[in-house]
């Protein structure tokens, strides 16, 4: 199941009142650690969790923690302190180096459950949104009344102690329905994205070949410019291996509002076999909207090796969330001991700052 916090909460919708819930969200870190301020999880009575807020070392004792919340009927907050070497973190093994602070909150009818319906409704709508987790106001306990703290936003509040911003996930649309796109449907499911594939052949772009697609059309393009179901598109993959198709799909993400403000537009083939699908389509490759920061990739994909249809879909759906990410794409580098290296010292001092989104 993809961690995305829309597959976290279309888990927990039915099974919200069967049995205990808490949300655990990370409200502080500091220095080295596997996830950032804002990432969240839930945790049952049942023993279950989903989601991660760190590479699976945090989680077990988390599940112990919670059981406080649902005892007590109220928020607790639980400090892992890697850079002391008597927190329980070292018993733990994680050994990142860092301060992870972490947020448990019962969820149940009695604080609105936390105002997850409303984000959830917000994510399934496609919509972002900011979610505000009270950290600051007095907490609820069995002999004081309930307060509903957490609440879901239309705007950013400074004034608020802890507002995340939250995203749908990304929207990849596919234009091409052949063998070659179901390794590219499939990996996009892993990564929780909103999946849209089009192609006008009757023997493409079945429901049947892509079971993990949102969304699949199956119609002519002159009736796509005002098709509702086409997403606000994140992501563009043209692959018809035709180029006047593949002309066709040029022309309609240049004119369609929800296709031209997509962040990454790709074109499989050979640059000289660009040349044609651009003469066909009567375009050049700056006619296209100035969001699409690499305006058209082509060849597509990063330089990752292997010509499987697996390999080229890895190697198209890297450099496609590179761009959405706004992230460069090279390689983040390769580790120098210091034991081995004197002319090293810059390398070992420096730390990169990696910012990941909430959810």
């Amino acid at each position: 199941m993809s961690n995305r916090l829309k597959a976290l909460l279309a888990t927990w919708l039915p099974e919200k009142d069967s049995c205990q819930w808490v949300l655990a969200s990370i409200i502080e870190t500091q220095r080295s650690s596997y996830r950032k301020t804002g990432a969240i999880m839930l945790i049952n009575s049942q023993g279950k969790s989903y989601g991660l807020l760190s590479g699976g070392c945090l989680e077990a004792d988390l599940k112990r923690q919670a059981q406080k919340c649902w005892y007590n009927n109220t928020d607790i907050t639980i400090c892992y302190d890697m850079q002391d070497d008597n927190d329980i973190a070292w018993q733990l093994g994680i050994g990142c180096g860092g301060l992870v602070k972490v947020l448990l909150q019962p969820i149940n009818s009695e604080n609105d459950y936390l105002d997850l319906l409303t984000l959830k409704s917000q994510l399934d709508n496609r919509n972002a949104c900011f979610y505000h987790i009270d950290t600051v106001n007095a907490r609820s306990t069995p002999q004081s009344p309930v307060q509903i703290k957490n609440q879901v936003l239309s705007k950013p509040n400074n004034s608020l102690d802890l507002v995340i911003a939250i995203k749908p996930a990304p929207a990849l649309v596919i234009f091409g329905g052949g063998l070659d796109a179901q390794p590219l449907v499939k990996i996009a499911n892993t990564l929780g994205w909103y999946i849209c594939l089009v192609d006008s052949r009757t023997a493409y772009a079945r429901a049947a070949y892509f079971k993990e697609a949102d969304t699949v059309i199956n119609e002519g393009y002159a009736s796509l410019e005002q098709n509702l179901l086409l997403p606000k598109a994140d992501a563009i993959v043209v692959m018809h291996h035709n180029v006047s198709l593949d002309a066709h799909a040029l022309k309609l993400v240049k004119s369609q509002a929800n296709l031209a403000c997509a962040s990454y537009l790709g074109l499989l083939g050979p640059q000289h076999r660009t040349e044609l699908v651009l003469d066909k389509a009567q375009l050049s490759s700056t006619d296209f909207p100035n969001k699409l920061s690499n305006k058209l990739a082509n060849p597509i994909g990063l330089d990752l090796g292997g010509d499987l249809p697996e390999s080229i879909a890895l190697a198209i759906l890297s450099q496609a969330h590179a761009a959405i990410e706004q992230a460069s794409g090279k390689s983040l580098g390769f580790f120098h001991s210091e034991l081995n290296s004197s002319n090293n010292t810059d390398n070992i001092n420096s730390i990169k700052k990696i910012v990941n989104h909430a959810n």
